[in-house]
């Protein structure tokens, strides 16, 4: 009888969702994203509005946990949700990186939700807040994540 695994995190090379990427080459999430899939790191693209549609290469979902799951048919998972949303929208979103089993939940520049935070945390999650990820790696600073 074959057996299956569950989908394995590479601390060693991050996946990592970037929630509300837009298509837009001018827009913080694009530039972001750029730089970290320049930087070796896969990106994976979710936005409804683009779903369906590919961002810097790579295909769009409509939520994290349909990203999941097209990651787990290759043995992958997520590692970092980088959220590029309002605080008032990140609740839900920590929700999906709980069930997904991320590891990290990045609220960029800006953005804090100390509830959705405390939620993450008490979930074994890291989290980074009102913080980017692209200047934090730039900088050197990679909070045990990167």
């Amino acid at each position: 009888m074959p057996t299956t695994s569950a989908p394995v995190s590479n601390p060693a090379n991050p996946i990592i969702a970037i929630v509300g990427l837009s298509s837009k080459p001018d827009r913080p999430s694009y530039g972001v994203a750029r730089y970290m899939q320049e930087r070796g790191y896969r990106i994976i693209p979710v936005n409804p509005t683009h779903a369906g549609a590919h961002i810097l290469g790579e295909p769009c979902y409509a939520n994290l946990y349909d990203a999941a799951k097209a990651l787990a048919a290759d043995q992958l998972k997520i590692d970092i949700v980088d959220c590029f949303r309002k605080a008032e929208d990140i609740p839900p979103i920590v929700g999906e990186a709980i069930m997904i089993d991320a590891r990290c939940v990045w609220m960029q520049l800006g953005i804090v939700n100390e509830a959705a935070a405390a939620k993450a945390r008490a979930n074994g999650m890291q989290v980074e807040m009102d913080s980017c990820i692209k200047i934090e790696h730039a900088l050197g600073n990679l909070h045990g994540i990167l």
